[in-house]
């Protein structure tokens, strides 16, 4: 068994493994017991009563976090020339086509979300081996293909997140920084698990949501009550 540190050991003393915090609680518990000296992020680990290996079990989806996750979000376009000054103008960090696919198909992968148009998904469609296990595969249903790429580019700076259930049937978001107030992460949790409920598959039967954890980077998980997705 891995030996814990004294600031693990630290945060562990701090709360109860067993014990069900309400959402509000567990936001002031996760930044009491984050020790990184660095600005950690805050997680939400989701846990739903689906089967995603059912086609129509699989929850994903996209949501704009009212305060945004407090990352630089980078954001790849792929588009077409006419576009690329759109998506400049509204602060894509890399625009182009043919060059970055490339630089893709050589593993370059240095960015958080690709955006491209209609048009060029049949070129960005031989990406998929790539792009998809890392989570960066253009998708219509979360915005990521479309037309306008410039709202696109503005929406994925502003704290728009893509979510979807693992295999084990888990969404796992991040949802702020632990230097964000404990307000600002509640209103982000808020809005995501409002988000999710709302994406309950009509063949999903019985518990939709099972358990809801929270943790910040190298923290213990702090169990939420799960009525807060309610």
């Amino acid at each position: 068994m891995a030996k814990l540190s004294k600031k693990h050991k630290e945060a562990l003393a701090k709360f109860d493994k067993q014990k069900v915090y309400s959402l509000a609680e567990a936001v002031k518990l996760v930044k009491e017991i984050t020790y990184t000296k660095f600005d950690a992020s805050v997680d939400l680990s989701v846990r739903l009563g689906v089967d995603p290996r059912k086609a129509n079990q699989m929850v994903r989806g996209s949501v704009t976090l009212p305060h945004g996750t407090g990352k630089d979000v980078k954001v790849l376009v792929l588009c077409t020339p006419d576009k690329e000054e759109e998506a400049k103008a509204a602060g894509a960090d890399y625009v182009g086509l043919d060059e970055y696919i490339q630089k893709i198909k050589g593993g370059w992968t240095d960015v958080d979300v690709v955006i491209t148009m209609p048009s060029v998904m049949p070129k960005v469609g031989a990406l998929g081996r790539i792009l998809g296990p890392r989570g960066l595969m253009p998708n219509p249903k979360t915005g990521t293909v479309t037309m306008d790429v410039g709202k696109a580019v503005e929406a994925a700076k502003a704290g728009k997140i893509d979510f979807k259930v693992d295999k084990f049937g888990i969404i796992h978001s991040a949802v702020g920084k632990v230097s964000f107030d404990e307000k600002k992460l509640i209103e982000n949790i808020t809005v995501l698990l409002d988000t999710i409920q709302k994406l309950k598959p009509s063949s999903a039967k019985g518990t939709y949501v099972k358990s809801i954890y929270l943790t910040s980077t190298m923290s213990p998980g702090i169990k939420v009550d799960d009525k807060s997705a309610e």
